[in-house]
């Protein structure tokens, strides 16, 4: 396949609202072409419109419609986003929230662990080809892969490879801290295995966000807890300020692996640095995902 040189291209998950649709608006306005991808058709057609209208002069803006709880649909929105461009610059793997309860899906496997981490595992895989033809034909360290992952995942002590999504003793909280934890062991393994193909990894935390559907799918405890946050809230817009930097910044090409919040580096817990725990997870994530016919 031969690349021309032309617009860089986003592909941005959970584009249809909160801080995805932020970090998208923000992307477009820089004269972007974004490919955004949400689940629900209504709030898809919406974020389109409000996107085109602030995007700069020749930007080009499409949302395409996606449920990353259903690996057949990711699948199939791979295929729609690879026939529609050339190239991919930076994907970030955005969307995903807690659960108000444990919902086993029709490929048999927990809503939540799919939509946060199995489904981004499988878009991430189909798409990686094209991530790296255009890191073949780029500027070093411009090709990007961004996790939003949370501060929650310190919550979760670690992988139980004998509960990986959580089903046993299930609670909302559980399964979203060690989605959250997959996300940034998936990013570990990401640079591990891609940095020399030119592909850069990062996960990132975007703080207390109340203004998104994150909260609105939670369970009555979990929402309740969201709301003693207020004093520490973050809007959409700021949150996806990270985003943004992490897609575009020339500090972050520079290293790969890492995990920032507020636009700088950030700890994460220690469970979420395990070299070991992420290589099999990726191997566990292969195999789920091969289960389900992908």
């Amino acid at each position: 396949m031969t690349i021309q040189k032309q617009t860089r291209v986003a592909v941005v998950t959970g584009a249809s609202s909160g801080v995805g649709k932020a970090a998208a608006k923000a992307l477009a306005a820089q004269g972007w072409r974004v490919i955004g991808l949400g689940r629900d058709a209504a709030r898809c057609a919406a974020a389109e419109a409000e996107l085109r209208a602030s995007a700069a002069p020749g930007a080009q803006v499409e949302m395409l419609r996606a449920d990353f709880s259903l690996l057949a649909d990711t699948a199939r929105a791979a295929r729609e986003v690879i026939a529609g461009t050339d190239r991919i610059d930076v994907l970030l793997n955005n969307a995903g929230g807690v659960a108000h309860e444990m919902r086993m899906t029709s490929e048999g496997n927990e809503a939540s662990f799919v939509s946060n981490h199995l489904g981004p595992f499988l878009l991430t895989q189909r798409l990686l080809p094209l991530l790296c033809a255009t890191a073949a034909v780029s500027e070093p360290g411009t090709v990007r892969i961004i996790a939003t992952s949370s501060i929650g995942h310190n919550n979760c002590p670690g992988i139980d490879w004998e509960d990986l999504q959580r089903t046993r003793n299930f609670s909302t909280g559980g399964a979203y801290t060690n989605a959250k934890l997959a996300n940034i062991l998936f990013t570990r393994e990401l640079a591990r295995r891609y940095a020399s193909l030119g592909i850069v990894a990062h996960a990132m935390e975007p703080g207390v966000v109340l203004a998104s559907n994150f909260v609105s799918h939670a369970d009555a405890g979990m929402q309740r807890y969201m709301a003693t946050l207020t004093d520490v809230a973050v809007t959409p817009e700021q949150a996806a300020e990270t985003l943004v930097f992490l897609a575009t910044a020339t500090e972050p090409g520079q290293t790969s692996g890492g995990y920032y919040a507020q636009c700088k580096p950030a700890p994460s817990s220690a469970a979420s640095q395990d070299a070991a725990t992420a290589e099999r997870l990726w191997i566990e994530s292969e195999a789920l995902a091969a289960r389900a016919g992908f």
